[in-house]
């Protein structure tokens, strides 16, 4: 069988991109930068599970997809705070813009429903599209049906891929993610700059391409469900759009790769070092508490928090006895912990 070809045109470079019996994977370098955030955020990704981090505290969690939600929208143009995000949540009533207010409430569905997307299903992209541009655009859902520019000030930055090639580059990418053998940190990155690239709709590509990029580091880490980087990509809006430009003109995603890969390793790191400071007696029993278990000893406890001292241990539980999580039973080395 015969591949179809067709070609793609970045500046001055021309793309070839197989269709049908092979597809060529999005070109981009492997430069020394790269290597070397891959080892670092492979190693604070092993730190983050070795420390029970992936099962954040309830109140961390919503704190971090807050802040996701807000720094994504703020990037957007979207002017509510933080505290009038929380408050949305809450299902509070909250003063403000009225497109403002339903690009968060359609975003807190979105997110609340992460886990029921496909990262490498198009009908699933296509669907979380909908839900987080309903009310807003009425091509809510649907690939663009017209040529798009960005264009800043007086400057055109960038002119996407006619629309007729939209469902089939979009169809490639997705055929991209499927590939076992790419590592799924490089894969994320790829996914997020050449959607960016193609540009498939009116409007909502950028919360979309963040999203995304989330769903698919999600399925190999589950920590990233949680992890806010788009606070950092807010507060670094220069570099992100210099990446993208300077990737457009080289025709590789390289440039973006090394600054996305980036964000994700401070992201980690402050993760980490905000956990390093309070991950204390409440955070354990937090995490112990989700586990499920409604009888326990002190030995159980430390089974699952291997490098914690009999008497850190007695003095988390005790910390859970005047919270009022659960009640003893017994008395000294008989003493079980019953949770109410």
């Amino acid at each position: 069988m015969i591949a179809t070809i067709r070609l793609d045109i970045r500046e001055n470079n021309l793309l070839l991109i197989l269709s049908n019996d092979t597809i060529m994977k999005p070109p981009y370098d492997i430069t020394p930068k790269i290597l070397r955030l891959i080892r670092s955020i492979s190693e604070k990704i092993g730190e983050v599970n070795a420390n029970y981090l992936s099962k954040q505290s309830p109140q961390l969690r919503k704190q971090n997809r807050i802040k996701t939600i807000h720094s994504s929208l703020q990037i957007e143009g979207n002017t509510l705070t933080e505290e009038q995000i929380t408050a949305l949540i809450e299902n509070k009533r909250v003063i403000g813009p009225e497109k403002d207010v339903l690009e968060v409430l359609n975003a807190i569905k979105v997110y609340e429903n992460l886990k029921k997307y496909k990262f490498s299903s198009d009908k699933s992209f296509l669907k979380a599209h909908e839900q987080l541009m309903s009310g807003l655009i009425d091509s809510a859902g649907k690939y663009r049906k017209k040529g798009v520019g960005i264009v800043k000030g007086t400057i055109v930055e960038h002119i996407a891929p006619p629309y007729e090639n939209v469902p089939h580059l979009m169809n490639d990418l997705f055929e991209y993610l499927k590939d076992a053998e790419e590592l799924t940190l490089i894969k994320s990155c790829v996914f997020h700059y050449e959607m960016e690239f193609i540009h498939p709709f009116l409007d909502g590509n950028g919360r979309m391409g963040r999203l995304w990029q989330t769903l698919i580091l999600m399925d190999e880490y589950p920590v990233f469900e949680f992890l806010p980087f788009e606070s950092l990509i807010y507060k670094t809006q220069d570099e992100y759009y210099k990446s993208l430009a300077l990737s457009d003109k080289t025709g590789k995603s390289t440039y973006f790769i090394e600054y996305i890969l980036g964000v994700i390793e401070k992201s980690l790191e402050s993760l980490l070092n905000y956990n390093n400071r309070v991950l204390k007696d409440i955070d354990r029993l937090s995490y112990f508490m989700s586990l499920g278990r409604m009888e326990f000893n002190r030995k159980d406890y430390m089974n699952v928090f291997k490098d914690l001292s009999s008497a850190t241990a007695s003095r988390d539980l005790k910390k859970g006895l005047e919270l009022n999580l659960f009640i003893t039973v017994g008395s000294f080395n008989k003493t079980k912990y019953v949770i109410q």
